[in-house]
């Protein structure tokens, strides 16, 4: 069958689990989870969740590590017709409690031991909040109302609200509904070739976009095991790899790095593997190489996509390395892409301008902002991704800068305002200000340059020490530089291309 068969997830996994009961979808230590195993767990999810009064449209956070817990909540959350917000396991309270109160979920649903657990205790009160561990030990509706309720959801009602950072300081959720999450992520798998043959670590968290939607969901669909990874580590990963004869791979350019890395350092069985996936702006050639001489892949593939679009463009088979290190690709299909100018004109084919896109991918808009929405979804329906890329003749889509002020950590767009927004709490100063700078390591790294209060003298190590305990691990700058003033612009606005200049001459 085809997404525009199923039209929701529920209907998506009944299918599943009634064609091919026995597949083996889930593979979480030494636990293994079939089709119909999980449409049984989602289902005893679903009941625990309508016991608590959640009905649909409400919103459901779920936070904790990639594990077997986190699958079967997901698909119960959706079985009750709800909403899943996730919760980056990265995040600290303050941040949690951010999202939990702006989308208004109704239920937290935190990790299955302690170490699934991140900080749960640490989470600020929210008034109304019901917090929960396993909803399959709760009291329970009846399976008859449950098997209802997954039955009426229908393919435009949101599933998803995902966190994405904004240049405003306060992060917003992206609306993605059931039919285009479907199409998008059946339409990846397509590309990528992913099959019930496949054995596919999940390393990008569930929280993200892509370890939800091109992980959890694309395995579900096409019947290959997922293996949830809580933390990556590289010798763990070569392992896996190994042990369980992994066949699919997907991360940022240093992954792989590592990847070879380790074979040049100890001798590890990695001939299990086929494809590799990399969503980048560009990936070095000479990677590209070494991962089909050295590993015998048969294919690497770059993409692009971001949490408002869902999937946007993809290199194919047959592309030679040069497209492949250089660009993402073309359009996937249903969703078509520009290049424009700063009047919203076309540019001609190799000349830069910001990158639109129109189609079923386009989000449904910010939850609960209609005005930051219209900012970026035009009359038209075209996104402005506030990305800069280049078209060329064959239609292949270049990404060379970004006209928004985020940067990149390992893969997790960082918005220097929320960073600066949270620095600002540890209550020593007056002004933040964050920009991105390469880093080998991470790809980009936050330098947060900071004004003390008066009569207070910060310490840079102790304010990396406050950092790392109230903020997710990527949002913590690398480094932190204290400042008698910050310079501004004509507008009074802080002069961050200057700061940026300050960098670069090594001041």
């Amino acid at each position: 069958m085809a997404p525009e068969d199923w039209g929701t997830l529920p209907r998506m996994l009944r299918d599943q689990a009634e064609r091919h009961p026995g597949a083996t979808v889930l593979a979480d230590g030494g636990a293994r989870v079939t089709m119909a195993e999980l449409r049984a767990q989602a289902a005893e999810v679903a009941r625990g969740l309508i016991a608590l009064g959640v009905g649909p449209g409400d919103r459901v956070a779920l936070w904790g590590l990639n594990s077997a817990h986190w699958v079967r909540h997901a698909f119960g959350i959706w079985d009750a017709g709800a909403v899943i917000v996730p919760l980056s396991s990265r995040f600290k309270g303050i941040e949690a409690a951010q999202l939990v109160e702006k989308t208004g979920a109704k239920v937290l649903i935190t990790g299955a031991s302690p170490a699934q657990t991140p900080l749960a205790g640490l989470l600020p009160p929210v008034p109304g909040l019901i917090q929960a561990t396993d909803l399959a030990a709760e009291a329970k509706a009846s399976g008859r109302e449950a098997e209802e309720r997954a039955l009426a959801v229908r393919p435009d009602d949101l599933c998803e609200i995902m966190s994405t950072s904004g240049t405003t300081g306060a992060p917003k959720g992206v609306m993605l509904d059931h039919a285009q999450v479907l199409r998008g992520y059946w339409d990846w798998s397509e590309i990528v070739t992913l099959d019930e043959h496949d054995r596919y670590p999940v390393i990008a968290p569930f929280s993200h976009g892509f370890g939800l939607n091109a992980g959890l969901i694309a395995c579900v669909l096409r019947r290959a095991t997922m293996l949830p990874i809580p933390i990556f580590t590289p010798d763990a990963l070569m392992s896996l790899i190994s042990a369980e004869r992994i066949t699919i791979l997907a991360g940022p350019p240093t992954l792989f790095h590592r990847l070879l890395d380790e074979l040049d350092r100890e001798s590890w069985d990695v001939s299990s593997l086929r494809v590799a996936i990399c969503g980048a702006a560009a990936v070095p050639a000479g990677l590209i190489t070494r991962l089909v001489e050295r590993v015998g892949l048969e294919r690497m593939i770059n993409a692009y996509g971001l949490m408002e679009g869902t999937v946007v463009s993809m290199t194919r088979a047959g592309d030679p390395i040069d497209v492949i290190a250089n660009t993402t690709g073309r359009p996937v299909p249903g969703i078509e892409v520009k290049v424009v100018d700063d009047d919203g004109k076309e540019v001609a084919t190799g000349e830069r301008g910001e990158v639109l896109q129109r189609g079923y991918g386009v989000m449904r808009g910010y939850w609960d902002e209609p005005g930051r929405t219209a900012e970026v979804v035009d009359a038209g329906g075209w996104l402005h991704t506030g990305d800069v890329g280049v078209l060329d003749a064959a239609g292949n889509l270049a990404i060379v800068d970004r006209k928004k002020e985020l940067f990149i950590v390992n893969g997790f767009n960082v918005s220097p305002a929320e960073v600066e927004s949270l620095l600002l709490r540890e209550g020593s100063l007056a002004q933040a200000a964050v920009i991105g700078v390469p880093d080998p390591a991470s790809g980009e790294a936050g330098l947060a340059y900071v004004v003390p209060r008066p009569g207070r003298t910060p310490d840079p190590a102790a304010l990396l020490a406050w950092a790392k305990a109230n903020m997710s691990n990527y949002k913590i700058p690398k480094r932190i530089v204290v400042v008698g003033s910050l310079p501004t612009n004509a507008n009074g606005k802080i002069d961050k291309p200057a700061l940026r200049r300050r960098e670069a001459s090594g001041e």
